[in-house]
């Protein structure tokens, strides 16, 4: 499964079906578990959990300590995370359990595959896992719901687990073995959010590369600041890649400029007091782009990889090899995960600001030379065109800037100090959300910017094919802002319609 494929079943309504060889491989690894485990000491069947490891469980306790585990570990607190996260979860236990190494039941299987076809979602709440011996807290709500148990959400309307699995036609599981454990072990959370944030920063920065090469045609910019030439000179995959999209979009415009033709041609006028009339270089926001979203794309590529490697791999404690044996260790722990989650959200944190910076350049009619100050469209004074939208822009920036501190690094010792270096991957995770979240509305009010640029110019007539294509988009979305205009709708419009078309989550 790729970053297609699971985003198609989380977002796209696509069916899980796992095949018939997984199914016989976890079969055969809990078969084996189940014989292996006789007479044997192996954590979490027989033991009590973390620092109460060395607490003996007699056989006819062994249920009960499964479902004790589930019941005492759902203790989160805060908002309720969206459906899609939940279904994110499932999906990556499931896909997990099919490894074999869990060696659960084949109920928690069908029960896993049961609650992704039908929708049913248990309530996870967003705060309470510290990201070693995975995402406890989370996972435990997530338990609870696989096991009938606390609430959920079913075709949009939240009510008990029992109202939901009966309305539904499911049932829920039932903890044998070491079911519970598997359940909560691990970093399905923080993997799931993971992948959802890994797509939608791809989106975000395709919308980015869109209104940064839009921006250069309305400015009647240079073009060779986006050569081949130019940006080949960097040993940069990502650099060289936005720099070519950017090419392509901008192709058949009739608005960028060629250099030879005016600067290199003899054709530069001075005025008496002996300034250029033609602008030399454009500021570092227009003119640098490449330079400053390769580095984005990079990383969300290496995020895409990291988050991927994770969802395929085996991430319980102890693993079962079936043959082999019982491993004791600590796949759990979630470093992979909250590592790249804080590059990730640096990186979408400098998208954002470029979009601010780019939103600032428009606005300033000193800056620009160009424009009415703030795209004001009608009578200045008794009219504020887009000022108001701007404060908004700039504020959710600087919070972005504030949730780009690392929570990798935020290790606090817990759990009797048995966990005493965790990973804190779901606070990754989920300030990651947050700064996409407040970057899509930023990126709409460039949006809305852009496009009154372009009207103000008279230049859609003039535009590339990629770039009519964008501004006509943000245009059947909303129309040019005015003193009629309610700016909060027209934001929430445009963010709708072309930077969350699929998405549910909101923050």
């Amino acid at each position: 499964m790729d970053l297609d494929g699971f985003i198609s079943i989380i977002l796209g309504g696509a069916r899980f079906s796992p095949s018939n060889a997984e199914l016989e491989l976890a079969d055969r690894s809990h078969a084996y578990l189940s014989e292996y485990a006789s007479g044997k000491v192996i954590y979490g069947i027989n033991t009590g959990f973390g620092p109460m490891a060395q607490v003996a469980i007699p056989e006819a306790d062994r249920r009960s300590l499964q479902y004790n585990l589930v019941r005492s570990h759902a203790s989160g607190a805060g908002a309720d995370l969206p459906d899609e996260a939940i279904r994110a979860m499932l999906l990556v236990r499931a896909v997990t359990f099919l490894k074999g190494g869990s060696a659960v039941t084949r109920g928690v299987l069908d029960g896993l595959s049961n609650y992704l076809n039908t929708g049913v979602c248990p309530t996870v709440p967003e705060l309470g896992g510290v990201g070693a011996s995975g995402d406890l807290v989370q996972q435990a709500h997530l338990g609870l719901g696989l096991i009938g148990e606390g609430t959920g959400t079913y075709q949009g309307k939240k009510d008990s687990m029992s109202a939901i699995l009966k309305a539904a036609g499911v049932s829920p599981i039932e903890l044998g073995l070491r079911d519970g454990l598997a359940i909560l072990n691990g970093t399905a959370c923080m993997t799931g959010i993971g992948l959802l944030n890994v797509h939608h920063a791809y989106r975000l920065l395709d919308h980015s590369i869109a209104m940064g090469s839009l921006l250069t045609e309305v400015l009647c910019s240079w073009d060779d600041h986006l050569s081949e030439t130019l940006n080949g000179a960097k040993r940069h995959a990502g650099q060289r890649e936005v720099a070519e999209r950017m090419r392509a979009n901008i192709a058949g415009s009739k608005l960028t400029r060629d250099r030879s033709g005016h600067l290199y041609a003899g054709k530069e006028e001075v005025d008496a007091n002996g300034v250029f009339t033609e602008l030399v270089q454009e500021h570092y926001s227009i003119r640098c782009i490449p330079q400053i979203l390769g580095p984005v794309l990079d990383t969300i590529r290496n995020a895409e990889k990291v988050l991927l490697d994770e969802l395929h791999s085996v991430d319980d404690n102890p693993l079962t090899v079936a043959d082999h044996g019982v491993f004791h260790g600590g796949n759990f722990h979630g470093d992979q995960v909250a590592l790249e989650m804080d590059k990730l959200r640096l990186a979408v944190v400098k998208m954002c600001m470029l979009s601010e910076r780019q939103l600032n350049f428009l606005m300033n009619d000193k800056v620009n030379q160009r424009f009415p100050a703030f795209l004001n469209m009608e009578r200045p004074g008794i009219t504020l065109g887009m000022q108001g939208m701007q404060f908004t822009a700039t504020s959710t920036t600087a919070e972005n800037q504030a949730l780009s501190t690392s929570l990798y690094i935020h290790s606090i010792p817990n759990n009797n100090d048995n966990q005493d270096v965790v990973s804190m991957g779901t606070n990754a995770a989920n300030a990651t959300a947050r700064v996409l979240n407040n970057t899509d509305r930023v990126m709409a009010i460039e949006a809305l910017a852009v496009a009154q640029a372009v009207d103000i110019s008279k230049a859609g007539d003039k535009l590339s094919k990629g770039g009519k294509a964008f501004y006509d988009s943000v245009r059947a979305a909303s129309p040019a802002v005015n003193s009629s205009t309610q700016p909060a709708v027209a934001i929430e419009a445009v963010e709708r319609l072309i930077f969350r078309p699929l998405s549910t989550w909101r923050k």
